[in-house]
């Protein structure tokens, strides 16, 4: 069988080991040519040349990269929380919320897509999850609970630690539709979050890359040593990475 990768239509694209670039399109490989993917830069440098390189026909995502000196196989080095973007993100996230009575009513005024206990966990049961992000009451997490197959998986799951357990459901869904958005480390000590979109101005972008890069040194585990942000980069969706230099940004 010949070795390969799925495009974002579901094709099937046949890998090139030996030059991983020509395993992009055009317009990377055009992009990647006009600049040095070695050289460390500013923060809002960064930004700048990633809008500059971004060509697709839609508005992208940006996203930043951060490289964590930290084993997060070990619990007291696992990073996980939310940060508010100043900028907002760009994209409208749909929230369900388990909630009943009173915080189910401030629930929907506050805007959220999704309001139920009992007939939401059946729904989802079913399969059926048509939101991107589960916030829910404490009372509700009994209910929630059982529902750790369906929602863990997709991350669904909510947590204290992220501001999804409260009892001030109306705040929690105001902030997450206000550009709130969640993030944790991978299996290999990295974090990925998107920080608006290309459309976005370059001081609107700087701003949440830095937002997000203060939240990582705020919540530095005490057991982390050495070396703490390791590597970063930003990439629009269809975008090659640019490096941002961490002695910049590093909390240390």
């Amino acid at each position: 069988t010949s070795s390969g990768r799925v495009n974002n239509e579901g094709g099937f694209m046949p890998q090139n080991k030996t030059n991983p670039d020509k395993n992009h399109g055009k317009n990377y490989r055009n992009a990647i040519a006009t600049y040095d993917r070695e050289t460390l830069h500013t923060p809002a440098d960064a930004v700048a040349k990633v809008k500059s390189l971004a060509k697709a026909k839609f508005d992208e995502t940006v996203e930043l990269a951060v490289r964590l000196g930290l084993d997060p196989r070990k619990t007291e080095q696992s990073v996980r929380g939310t940060v508010s973007m100043p900028s907002g993100t760009g994209k409208s996230v749909r929230i369900a919320v388990f909630a009943a009575g009173d915080a189910a009513k401030q629930a929907r005024d506050a805007g959220a897509d999704i309001v139920g206990s009992d007939d939401l966990a059946a729904e989802i049961e079913k399969g059926k999850m048509d939101f991107d992000i589960a916030i829910a009451t404490p009372d509700m997490m009994p209910l929630v609970g059982k529902l750790g197959r369906a929602l863990g998986p997709r991350g669904l799951m909510p947590n204290p630690k992220t501001g999804t357990v409260t009892t001030d459901v109306a705040r929690a869904v105001a902030e997450f539709k206000g550009g709130k958005v969640e993030y944790r480390t991978d299996r290999y000590g990295n974090v990925h979050i998107p920080v608006g979109k290309v459309s976005f101005e370059a001081s609107a972008l700087t701003l949440n890359v830095a937002a997000v890069l203060e939240e990582l040194n705020r919540t530095r585990p005490a057991a982390a040593k050495g070396r703490y942000i390791k590597k970063i980069s930003v990439s629009s969706t269809m975008g090659p990475g640019v490096k941002i230099d961490p002695a910049l940004v590093a909390g240390e």
